[in-house]
């Protein structure tokens, strides 16, 4: 029998990816949605259920601000290209530990202390993406374009959310993070069109990102993630967000004369 070609499995995968999404989608409509606005001051009212999901979101969000730097400051700061990029990857790691510290604070400021995350091994890290080592320059610039754009995507969750505190941190974090994402997405275009060995590494790259970054978005069947946003800390399903950074991505990809690489090959989140 002859095997089903490539385009054949694509969209069998894309029909599989639409199915969850809209089961998931259904899932969230059928719930109403919490929609008060709450302060510091209102969380001695608020159920457990809330303050354990907040907990939780901002602890894990925490976790992945500091885990960036942890991945490629040792490896890749002095190894960088020119100075110019030793600078921005300097700069990159500094915003980064910024970051952490406004999250670590709201944490604090609901009695979590989030200081344990800086001296983390990476092997312990909440999310698979953060429990390696960067090393090359390829991995970095894929990590800017891929990882720091799932990133935004993770912050974007938050705007308009149920807790202020949050809500109102995220303007200056949001902007360096674009920062990270352009930089990165530059840096592979040009690495991608530079020749053909080149390009190979980068295509290498990619494929592990790519998967690593699909993963970051979580389960599809996460009651977890719905009940996130019936509390109004997250606007979208994972199975959603997910969708929305695979139809933005995957263009970019293509138009660097990159393959997308198949997006449940090696997946441990579906």
């Amino acid at each position: 029998m002859e095997a089903p070609s490539r385009t054949v499995q694509k969209e069998g995968t894309l029909c599989i990816l639409v199915r969850r999404l809209l089961h998931s989608l259904m899932h969230i409509e059928r719930n109403k949605m919490f929609e008060e606005k709450i302060e510091r001051k209102d969380l001695a009212k608020m159920p457990a259920e809330y303050i354990d999901l907040l907990g939780r979101v901002l602890t894990i969000q925490a976790d992945c601000e500091i885990g960036g730097p942890h991945l490629y400051v040792k490896d890749i700061l002095l190894t960088a290209p020119t100075k110019v990029n030793q600078l921005i990857v300097a700069r990159t790691a500094a915003e980064e530990m910024d970051h952490y510290r406004k999250i670590a604070r709201l944490a604090g400021d609901m009695g979590i202390d989030v200081s344990g995350l800086l001296s983390v091994p990476n092997r312990e890290r909440y999310l698979e993406a953060f429990r390696g080592t960067i090393t090359t320059w390829e991995d970095f610039s894929v990590f800017g374009f891929l990882i720091d754009r799932v990133g935004r995507y993770q912050l974007e969750e938050f705007l308009d959310c149920s807790y202020l505190p949050l809500q109102r941190i995220l303007a200056e974090i949001l902007k360096e993070e674009i920062g990270h994402i352009g930089f990165g997405t530059n840096q592979t275009a040009e690495l991608a069109a530079k020749n053909e060995e080149t390009r190979e590494r980068v295509q290498k790259s990619l494929n592990f990102w790519y998967i690593k970054a699909l993963d970051m978005f979580g389960r599809t069947d996460s009651e977890r993630s719905n009940r996130f946003c019936y509390w109004g800390l997250k606007r979208r399903s994972n199975s959603q967000a997910r969708w929305e950074f695979i139809k933005e991505v995957d263009p970019l990809i293509q138009n660097m004369d990159l393959s997308v690489p198949d997006p449940i090959e090696g997946r441990k989140y579906l």
